[in-house]
């Protein structure tokens, strides 16, 4: 097979502990996955089903990059997340297995244009604009799941320029890792390869040129990105 253009390099994240790196297929992302969160969005936690979105592969970023300030915004937001990288593929998976597709986890943070989604969310148009643009996906080295198990609790944080702004524990997601692959799997064939950046707890909030970005997650990793002054 010859290509008409050159081939770009497969996205792809380091596998902790190993010389390995984990192919990236494709993102998707759970909004409003914490209570605290959703009410901070203004909307009612109890009142419906997960729902998803998704970023262009491409958009990871490694833990420890500088970043450009994105085009387009003047309201750039934080949001940290867990991470969950598939290894087996699934559809319509039930709850007491969910926990086999998974390769692994990562600590992530869903950089977001809130003021392109708000606008693409008043209007009710498509979100990509404000969640899948270049470098939204900084994500850590992925943990095997064989190492170090299925957190389902934990503290997940978030400072900026060393002040704490996101604070929350993985037990207060309202859909667990577990139901998270039930739901999607029901919309998507899952494939070794995707990512899944489970939500955010609350506090998210703006970012500017020059903040220095470091999050963790409880038994996961840590995460550490600069924005370009």
């Amino acid at each position: 097979m010859k290509f008409a253009i050159p081939l770009w390099n497969t996205p792809a994240v380091p596998v902790a502990g190993t010389d390995m790196v984990f192919p990236v297929r494709r993102i998707y992302c759970v909004g409003r996955n914490y209570g605290e969160h959703a009410r901070e969005m203004g909307f009612d936690p109890n009142k419906e089903p997960p729902f998803f979105f998704s970023k262009p592969a491409d958009a990871i970023v490694p833990s420890g990059s500088t970043i450009a300030y994105p085009l387009a915004t003047k309201n750039f937001h934080h949001e940290m997340e867990l991470v969950v990288a598939i290894g087996k593929q699934g559809v319509h998976v039930k709850r007491e297995g969910a926990l086999e597709h998974v390769y692994g986890y990562a600590a992530g943070l869903d950089l977001t244009r809130r003021d392109l989604q708000f606008a693409a969310r008043d209007k009710g148009r498509p979100w990509d604009p404000g969640k899948g643009f270049d470098q939204s996906a900084p994500i850590s080295a992925i943990h095997r799941a064989a190492d170090i198990g299925h957190p389902a609790s934990g503290a997940i944080w978030l400072k900026v320029n060393g002040e704490l702004k996101q604070k929350g524990d993985l037990k207060d997601m309202l859909w667990p890792v577990p139901d998270i692959l039930v739901f999607l799997s029901g919309l998507f064939v899952l494939q070794p390869g995707d990512l899944i950046y489970t939500g955010t707890p609350a506090g998210v909030g703006p970012v500017k040129p020059g903040d220095q970005l470091h999050g963790q997650v409880e038994g996961v990793d840590e995460i550490s990105i600069n924005i370009a002054s």
